[in-house]
């Protein structure tokens, strides 16, 4: 069984209320913790390519990329099934973060490969993983749960039960929605 449905959470998979890249993240990381992940995008068998400045290079250990990420733009480029492109970006040992293209993840097999992604990230870490609408960084909407061991759905105060889940749904939505409004407006749009 999925650990989510696409008609739960579709809109948290709508560019238009979300932004077209949410951010992932995983936090209270260190060095060890890139390296985990580095280590994972070798051995998953997933295509990737590394970048520094946009030239592609082989992918060298998380301390060095840590340290060069302050001189210019680092890119750890993922493609976990084709057409699905997850984008690291590794500029804090503090933090793992990455963006996903929701235009690529709709429908239920989206959200399979998403869950799937996440879970593998969260399982090797055994650290939670949330995603939050694009430059929402406080409002995690869904996440690997390590304790749960699956991809749940999240509020601040952790997994949604499915009692609140439609006013947490609804919520969210309408809070995305007026925030659309407001930068499409502030924007001319």
């Amino acid at each position: 069984m999925p650990d989510l449905l696409w008609d739960d959470v579709r809109n948290f998979f709508d560019p238009d209320l979300m932004g077209a890249l949410p951010d992932v993240s995983v936090e209270g990381t260190s060095v060890e913790d890139w390296q985990v992940v580095f280590e994972l995008v070798r051995s998953s068998g997933w295509a990737w390519e590394y970048l520094e400045g946009g030239v592609a290079w082989p992918l060298p250990p998380a301390a060095e990329v840590l340290t060069r990420a302050d001189a210019e733009t680092v890119d750890l480029r993922v493609w976990p099934v084709p057409g699905v492109l997850v984008i690291f970006r590794p500029m804090s040992a503090e933090e793992i973060d990455f963006d996903v293209d929701l235009h690529e993840l709709q429908g239920q097999a989206g959200v399979d490969v998403l869950c799937g992604f996440l879970a593998a990230v969260g399982r090797r870490l055994g650290k939670p993983v949330a995603m939050t609408a694009e430059g929402d960084y406080g409002n995690r909407v869904l996440g690997f749960d390590p304790a749960a061991d699956r991809v749940v759905l999240m509020t601040d105060r952790g997994p949604a039960d499915r009692c609140g889940w439609t006013r947490l749904v609804e919520g969210a939505s309408a809070e995305l929605a007026n925030r659309t409004s407001t930068r499409r407006l502030a924007l001319g749009r």
